[in-house]
């Protein structure tokens, strides 16, 4: 699954200049130009790193990030025209893993955003787990119980997505962008198709159903009520 990024940035042209680059070398990227906007984007789906500004409307970069910190471990890369240590030293203090001053080159934020990626996932995998069950990130391989099941790689990318959210309701925009990057278009059934495929591998021997249908909305990971 490809890293999805999300710039908290108010300055348009700042802010098209990294969505533009970050696009071409193969991130998801969404955007957001102001606080509160850009919190709640990272509480709805949380992205893999967020790009954020200091100086912001409705909510300042610092309170921002606090937040963020407060609510999880999001790598945060915080971009400043404000270079002076005892700013640096706020920034850090508030949660941000790392600090670019503007004006920046692009390949240099790049770099910083590999190295935070980088550490994120020199954790090592994790076993995602749901009732009964289990997905592991390292393998690719999931369970129900003691059975094991082959998935391919769609088919993890989605399940993957929903043992990360579960009891949340998905929307099926939210699934293309996080498993196919792009829209298939109203008409397309390719996420009934998949849900259709884990469905059957993971109730193949008559477990009870955890991913349902939210008619006309998407889908979610639950017990069966």
């Amino acid at each position: 699954m490809r890293e999805r990024i999300l710039i908290i940035e108010d300055d348009d042209r700042i802010l098209q200049f990294i969505r533009r680059g970050l696009t071409y070398e193969g991130f998801k990227v969404e955007t957001a130009e102001d606080g509160p906007t850009g919190l709640a984007s990272a509480r709805d789906i949380p992205p893999d790193l967020v790009i954020l500004d200091w100086m912001l409307p409705g909510m300042d970069g610092l309170e921002v990030c606090r937040r963020l910190r407060a609510a999880g471990e999001i790598p945060i890369l915080m971009l400043t025209a404000k270079d002076s240590v005892p700013d640096r030293v706020e920034g850090l203090d508030a949660g941000a893993d790392d600090y670019l001053v503007k004006p920046f080159d692009f390949d240099e934020l790049l770099a910083r955003i590999r190295a935070l990626l980088r550490r994120t996932k020199s954790s090592g995998p994790d076993i995602l787990s749901f009732a009964d069950l289990k997905l592991d990130t390292g393998t690719h391989l999931a369970s129900r119980g003691d059975r094991s099941i082959e998935l391919t790689a769609k088919e993890y990318e989605l399940l993957e997505l929903l043992l990360r959210h579960p009891r949340q309701v998905l929307t099926r925009d939210v699934i293309y962008d996080r498993v196919w990057g792009y829209d298939f278009g109203g008409e397309s059934n390719i996420i009934e198709v998949y849900v259709r495929y884990i469905r059957q591998k993971t109730e193949e021997e008559g477990e009870p159903r955890l991913i349902h249908t939210v008619r006309g909305v998407g889908y979610v990971l639950r017990e069966s009520i």
